[in-house]
């Protein structure tokens, strides 16, 4: 196994369903919105947006009004004009190695385990290569703030996030809409969660010293 690490690539996920499980239900839309790069010490943010949205075909018959209510998304005409899932699939895993360049694409999301579990099934079922983002290259939003903020699950929603960490962006039920909002409040998280660290340890680039042998350096 190589010594190498890779700095990490960050991208907000979200999905549109019209069920809640992938397989018996469709995948109708997914957003995805590239929050930056973590090289062991500071986040850095893409100059311009970096995003993907597609809108795909149903794979079976089955569905729940109250996500189709929820979502906004009209089935009937995404059987005919949305995108078969074989070439959706194909083209993210493209855009996600495209965009990741030597980094590790990690998706995050709000919450991580629906969108990672519709996300995967659909690249490992459809896609040629796979999953881009392997098996477990996921991060739970919520899971990092309760973490930080050493609180109970039930107090770590948005709710209960102290107004700084809140995006600007409001949550649409579009997938791309919710997946910059989502990288939004991912990016405030985790800048919170470094100015945190800094105040109580010694910066990272003066702590061990094979983090600066073994992290590629971002170009």
């Amino acid at each position: 196994m190589s010594d190498l690490i890779r700095p990490d690539l960050y991208i907000s996920a979200d999905v549109e369903t019209d069920g809640p499980l992938p397989g018996v239900y469709s995948l109708l839309s997914f957003g995805m919105y590239v929050v930056g790069a973590f090289d062991g010490e500071r986040l850095s943010r893409p100059r311009e947006p970096l995003t993907l949205y597609r809108e795909v075909q149903p794979i079976s018959e089955a569905f729940q009004p109250e996500a189709l209510e929820v979502n906004g998304l009209d089935r009937d005409r995404l059987v005919v004009k949305g995108v078969d899932p074989p070439v959706a699939m194909d083209e993210a895993a493209a855009w996600v190695n495209e965009v990741a360049n030597g980094h590790r694409p990690v998706l995050v999301a709000y919450p991580v385990a629906f969108d990672w579990s519709f996300l995967y099934w659909y690249f490992e079922r459809f896609c040629r290569t796979g999953s881009p983002f392997g098996h477990s290259s996921c991060l739970d939003i919520r899971t990092l703030y309760q973490a930080q903020a050493s609180t109970v699950f039930d107090l770590s929603d948005k709710r209960n996030m102290p107004a700084e960490l809140l995006p600007d962006a409001q949550h649409t039920h579009n997938a791309l809409d919710d997946a910059i909002e989502q990288g939004e409040l991912f990016a405030n998280l985790f800048n919170w969660t470094l100015r945190r660290r800094d105040r109580t340890t010694a910066p990272l680039s003066t702590a061990p010293s094979w983090m600066s042998r073994r992290v590629v350096p971002l170009a």
